[in-house]
């Protein structure tokens, strides 16, 4: 009988399968949800509840978090070339990859978030109490997610 042990969330690998020049860790991945919108219709006659019914799915912006790094990372480039642009030149979306591995390296999970463009560069605060390291996050809007499920 095999005894199954739960991924552990600290091991995960990000890539950009569009562009291999934008590979790089990060120390953390959040956002990885997805909600379905629900609108409420009233029945004529029927006053005792209200009908639900789905709409579409809304997705939150995925953030990556890393210590401060160079300032010419692919990475970084793209994401101010992103932000920082008058729109003169076309956003250029790409898929972002977030894998959950297992103690063997292997992946388990793997999310691809589909058409991603950087929305918004943030650093943390800086604090002459705290002895931390400055930690940058990137976050990306999308337009879906799809999953890749392996055996766990």
């Amino acid at each position: 009988m095999t005894i199954y042990s739960p991924p552990v969330g600290f091991y995960f690998s990000l890539s950009f399968p569009d562009d291999n020049s934008l590979m790089c860790s990060f120390q953390e991945a959040s956002g990885l949800s997805v909600e379905m919108d629900v609108e409420e219709i009233a029945e004529g006659g029927e006053n005792a509840f209200k009908h639900k019914v789905p709409t579409e799915n809304r997705y939150p912006n995925l953030v990556l978090k890393r210590g401060l790094t160079a300032a010419d990372s692919p990475l970084l480039n793209w994401c101010t070339n992103t932000i920082g642009s008058d729109f003169s030149n076309p956003i250029s979306p790409k898929t972002i990859q977030v894998s959950l591995m297992n103690a063997e390296g292997t992946s388990l999970k793997t999310w691809n978030f589909v058409n991603a463009w950087p929305v918004k560069w943030s650093i943390s605060d800086f604090k002459s109490q705290e002895s931390e390291v400055v930690v940058e996050a990137l976050e990306f809007a999308y337009s879906y997610f799809t999953t890749e499920n392996k055996k766990l």
